[in-house]
């Protein structure tokens, strides 16, 4: 408790000293304005207010603090909510192949043909295929779906395995950026060893960038800092998910943060990513207009978090910690000696329950082995019992049971 502690006294740090300076003051409206020019240059019409931007590690470039997941079906003729966020300066699309049922990067596709907008749209896609010429295959696909001669930045997807990261790999990749198809690489991560695979690519010079688990039940996790340090010395550009800390996925009994200033809880997690000058931007799962426009709002506004405000966050983790998964799957799949992939399936259910993402969901989990889908019956004790978090393991594995299949 005293070492979590004595962590977010650093945090507090952080967010009361100076960050990234922001484009617009307190109470801006973004709702109402649609007639107003993206720069402001048309005379007597308010300018749009735009999420600030900050550079991206080695790459050199600049890129809004607030990222567009794209991790939902899209429209693929044409999707509203990727132009609203350009307008606001939202010009980073975070894809991938699989996204969507394998159509996210078709409406990313669509969407910068309709905008006429490629050259000035940063696109992040990602391969689930990790070894090498697998994985220039599927780029190969990414580029023919995305209907672009490039990729910005292209990851190895929910990377779990550190061999791949391999010499044959780094040879792959030059190739590519040779041949033009990618400006970037990296590696996006969010399992149990998310710490061994930032500390192996802080020596690892042809990695340019990072998108990784950290939300702010993290903050005292003094190894993830540790690991976090010694990329931002590497200059690898770093981007958070997973940023809500995920606990809603499992509600019953979980207490609402309580608004205790300007912003709710996932507009206050947020701001508290954004006090951290190592980590560039984050991803946001944006499905409506309500949620990006919140988001959006908590970008632009320079107002730090007051103090009340941080100690409703220490209070709101400390309350749901036991609610939220971290996919140490070592821990309680080693307890019950079988591969049940119980941390991938609790992120299924939160993709079930938050992401609103109930077909996916079910073919993500239809798509794990058998072996890993058949708990019928089980006594998953031994995997609660090991938990670090005390999490109702047994319970949410009867519910995957049940709603997943």
């Amino acid at each position: 408790m005293s070492d979590n502690k004595r962590e977010f006294s650093r945090r507090e740090i952080l967010i009361g000293g100076s960050t990234a300076a922001v484009g617009a003051a307190a109470g801006v409206a973004l709702i109402g304005d649609n007639d107003a020019d993206a720069k402001g240059a048309e005379k007597g019409k308010k300018p749009i207010p735009q999420v600030p931007r900050r550079t991206l590690g080695k790459t050199g470039q600049s890129i809004p603090i607030l990222v567009f997941g794209a991790g939902f079906r899209l429209n693929p003729v044409f999707e509203p909510l990727l132009a609203e966020a350009y307008r606001y300066g939202v010009n980073y699309i975070d894809a991938a192949d699989c996204y969507g049922g394998e159509t996210c990067e078709g409406a990313v596709a669509a969407f910068h043909q309709r905008m006429n907008n490629r050259n000035n749209l940063w696109i992040t896609s990602k391969s689930d295929e990790h070894e090498p010429n697998a994985f220039e295959k599927r780029l190969n696909r990414s580029l023919q779906r995305l209907n672009t001669k490039y990729i910005d930045l292209y990851y190895l997807h929910a990377l779990k395995d550190k061999d791949f990261l391999s010499k044959d790999l780094e040879k792959k990749v030059a190739k590519l950026k040779r041949e033009g198809k990618i400006k970037y690489f990296g590696f996006s991560c969010h399992n149990a060893n998310v710490v061994e695979l930032m500390n192996l690519a802080a020596t690892l010079p042809w990695i340019d960038s990072i998108m990784f688990r950290y939300n702010f039940r993290q903050y005292g996790n003094k190894e993830l800092n540790k690991a976090i340090d010694a990329c931002h010395r590497a200059n690898i550009g770093l981007i958070a998910m997973k940023t809500q800390g995920s606990s809603s996925s499992f509600v019953p009994k979980w207490k609402d943060f309580q608004k205790k200033g300007q912003w709710n809880k996932y507009q206050a997690v947020l701001k508290a990513v954004w006090a951290d000058s190592r980590i560039t931007a984050a991803v946001s799962h944006m499905d409506n207009f309500q949620k990006l426009r919140e988001n959006i709002a908590a970008a632009v506004n320079r107002k730090k978090l007051t103090q009340l405000e941080i100690n409703e966050l220490v209070r709101y983790a400390s309350i749901t910690r036991d609610l939220s998964c971290d996919g140490c799957e070592h821990i309680c799949n080693g307890a019950m000696g079988a591969n049940f992939q119980i941390g991938t399936t609790m992120r299924y259910l939160m993709y079930h329950d938050v992401y609103g993402q109930q077909d996916e969901a079910r073919e993500l989990f239809a798509s794990l082995p058998p072996e890993a889908r058949d708990f019928s019956n089980i006594d998953f004790g031994p995997a609660q019992a090991a938990c670090p978090h005390n999490i109702d393991i047994q319970s949410h594995m009867e519910r995957a049971g049940k709603i997943l299949v």
